[in-house]
């Protein structure tokens, strides 16, 4: 008897969602029919996106016969080799449609998509469920150890040209991971029309830059927004399809900065900036920057002392129309 076989469906499932990653769960597909009947069951998923097919994952069956093809028009140089149009990559829709009981997934993007100078960081955190609900942006413009600040000396003040310089570039940086984060959570939409019974997405890329969050009741809040949607005209889908993201809605910054921040580790920021973006009207931004960075950020203990260094200083309150 084969011992595989003696396993409950549970414990196999158990270990399904341990492996989580997509692609290896589609090829897994190809072993046997039991697994072929339990992968689309799995209800914990890593979905890894790269920049070559965004993805398109083949079983071991068709990569053969394709590399086995490939090789025969290799072999025949008489015959001209067709010109095939190039096929257009499978969404996150696509590849997911496969499984039926996804609760938690994980997407993983290939990069970070801030274009930043040399040596600065901007990592961000947002929530959203039909639109933006919040974002926690943290940035600064290099970073160094040292015991003392370049501008760290007593009765030192920014000039007005240096305030007026600055806040150009905390905004760039403001805008552009809304940007960002309105981007990811555009690429979701199908998904959460087909997946009504997922619990909570979260998106992020590799290099750790920003992280999208989508709760159950974002989801149920998307997915029944996007339904609708689609008996409408359609004229502000196609505004969205021509972005490339959903529409940022008006909104209100709560921004601190520093020109130079000394933390306690020794590590010294210059242009050290927290911004709290919420749609006008919300409260609470203190507690929710307090919190933004523990857990799901990975509890970056550099990141969570900026943050709490960054709230004991003034904050500047901004206003900023929708787009």
């Amino acid at each position: 008897m084969d011992l595989f076989d003696r396993l409950p469906d549970t414990l196999v499932l158990d270990i399904l969602n341990r492996v989580g990653d997509v692609k290896t769960l589609i090829r897994c597909r190809s072993v046997s029919k039991r697994l072929n009947s339990l992968v689309p069951q799995s209800e914990s998923l890593l979905l890894r996106l790269d920049h070559e097919s965004d993805t398109e994952f083949d079983s071991p069956v068709v990569g053969f016969f394709r590399s086995l093809f490939k090789s025969l028009h290799d072999l025949l140089p008489l015959f001209p080799r067709p010109v095939h149009p190039t096929r257009p990559p499978k969404n996150p829709a696509q590849i997911l449609s496969g499984f039926d009981r996804i609760q938690n997934l994980e997407v993983e993007f290939p990069g970070g998509d801030i274009n930043l100078e040399k040596g600065a960081a901007v990592k961000w955190k947002a929530e959203f469920g039909k639109t933006l609900r919040s974002c926690v942006i943290v940035a600064f413009r290099s970073v160094t150890v040292s015991k003392e600040c370049s501008g760290e000396r007593e009765g030192t003040a920014e000039s007005d040209v240096e305030f007026v310089s600055g806040l150009k570039t905390r905004v760039v940086w403001t805008v552009s991971a809304l940007m960002a984060a309105s981007a990811r959570h555009l690429r979701m939409k199908e998904v959460a029309k087909e997946h009504k019974e997922m619990e909570r997405v979260v998106l992020r890329d590799r290099e750790g830059e920003g992280t999208v969050v989508m709760d159950t009741e974002g989801l149920r809040e998307y997915a029944s927004e996007a339904a609708e949607r689609d008996g409408e005209d359609g004229g502000e889908r196609v505004g969205e399809v021509e972005r490339g993201r959903t529409v940022v809605p008006s909104v209100r910054m709560s921004m601190r900065h520093a020109p130079s921040l000394r933390l306690k580790s020794g590590i010294c920021l210059e242009g050290a900036t927290l911004v709290v973006v919420r749609p006008s009207g919300a409260t609470g931004d203190d507690d929710l920057a307090a919190e933004a960075f523990a857990g799901d950020m990975g509890g970056d203990c550099m990141y969570g002392e900026a943050v709490a260094a960054l709230l004991k200083r003034r904050r500047n309150v901004l206003e900023m129309n929708s787009f």
